[in-house]
């Protein structure tokens, strides 16, 4: 009996041993994929209205990848999760707030356009089909675009609840719908963030100046601190026989809903009290009040002033011209233009008794003025004289004034 109780400890040690070989016959080494997928990433695009890495957006999941060369694939299954090591037995949690229940298939190309199809009713694991099967070529760059993929809420991370990364294994498989055998896999790391929010003001605005001469900058836009005296003269004597020309400018512009309007205000010429007669509201040709006093404006290139001797710039004005730059709406909407009395060449227009109006935020004139970038108009004022004038020195005071309408 003494050495059968002897034999009690090996005979339950050698059960212990059979107990664990017959365990270690029973365990499955996970399958693992055969190869890798190079060159993956994900990259969060903007969706329909949210930014790509928005916590919880609605966006696009751009997946770039190189299949290998391998068996004929099926299915490829992006499986979304809050950890790395899913490709080497690691279990898989889907990231909170993730949803990939309605997603469409997106944008495509190499390897990755011979997938027809995609299933997405298993959330945080869709996957396309390619139901006659694709032979990767190898080293094809490919991608395929998620669409519609709500991105996860962030708070796997409770320390960084607004940055929060989260992986997804691309796993190509050589049955549909992610069965059979797994060819080749990759894991990619994305991460949502909070997003950088900006603001500014942009308050209502409206630039208008007036002087003798107003330059552009080098972005081409009016420069109201290069404007020079308003005080100008004109390039000649006044005569019964010829006419005598003078330039100003201004510079306009506003966002304004309703754009802006210009009007022109003042008195005729005068010395003491003698007076130039203003040739109206109505525009009038230069040329039919030579001999007889009259004094205008308008606001075109006016070939007459221009070819005038001598010419406007000998007396440090800007020569005649018409509106810089030219109002052509190719940029931010309709621009300004000269009103109609004041928008013809050779034709001037000045009533002294009320407001002259001048100038718009309507290219068209069509009475629908909007914002407009900035302009620089040129007037150009006209004097003819009768040769019973008396002599002296002629002044007048004009007012520009824009008004805008927000």
């Amino acid at each position: 009996m003494s050495v059968s109780a002897r034999r009690i400890p090996f005979l339950a040690a050698a059960l212990l041993l059979f107990t664990a070989t017959m365990m270690l016959s029973f365990f499955v080494a996970p399958a693992y994929a055969s190869s890798t997928i190079t060159s993956r990433s994900l990259t969060l695009e903007d969706g329909a209205s949210d930014a790509g890495s928005k916590p919880s957006g609605d966006v696009n999941h751009k997946f770039s990848f190189k299949l290998p060369a391998s068996a004929t694939a099926k299915s490829i299954v992006f499986k979304y999760c809050t950890t790395a090591d899913i490709d080497i037995g690691g279990t898989c949690t889907t990231p909170h707030g993730l949803s990939t229940t309605s997603v469409t298939l997106g944008a495509e190309n190499g390897d990755g356009s011979s997938f027809d199809t995609l299933n997405n009713t298993t959330n945080g694991a869709p996957y396309i089909d390619s139901t006659a099967g694709i032979a990767p070529a190898g080293g094809v760059s490919s991608y395929i675009t998620l669409d519609g993929v709500t991105n996860p809420d962030g708070t796997d991370c409770a320390s960084t609840p607004d940055g929060c990364t989260f992986y997804v294994a691309i796993q190509v498989y050589d049955g549909t719908g992610g069965t059979g055998t797994l060819l080749s896999s990759g894991t990619v790391a994305a991460s949502v963030n909070q997003q950088i929010q900006l603001s500014g003001t942009m308050p209502e605005s409206l630039i208008f100046c007036t002087g003798g001469i107003i330059t552009l900058n080098g972005n081409n836009i009016p420069d109201c601190s290069t404007a020079t005296s308003g005080s100008v003269t004109f390039n000649k004597l006044f005569s019964p026989t010829s006419t005598a020309y003078a330039t100003s400018q201004m510079a306009a512009s506003t966002n304004a809903l309703s754009g802006y309007a210009i009007t022109l205000s003042g008195e005729t010429m005068k010395s003491g009290s003698n007076t130039i007669a203003a040739v109206g509201g109505t525009a009038t040709a230069s040329s039919t009040s030579v001999g007889s006093n009259a004094f205008g404006v308008n606001l075109v290139a006016d070939t007459d002033a221009a070819g005038t001797s001598p010419t406007l710039t000998s007396v440090g004005e800007a020569a005649s011209a018409s509106i810089t730059p030219t109002s052509n709406g190719a940029t931010g909407g309709l621009w300004g233009a000269a009103s109609a009395n004041f928008d013809t060449d050779s034709d001037y227009a000045f009533d002294d008794t009320g407001l002259n109006n001048v100038a718009a935020s309507d290219f068209s004139q069509s009475g629908t003025a909007e914002p407009t970038n900035g302009q620089i108009y040129t007037a150009t004022y006209m004097v003819n004289v009768a040769a019973n004038l008396p002599a002296g020195t002629y002044t007048t005071t004009l007012t520009y004034i824009c008004t805008p309408t927000f």
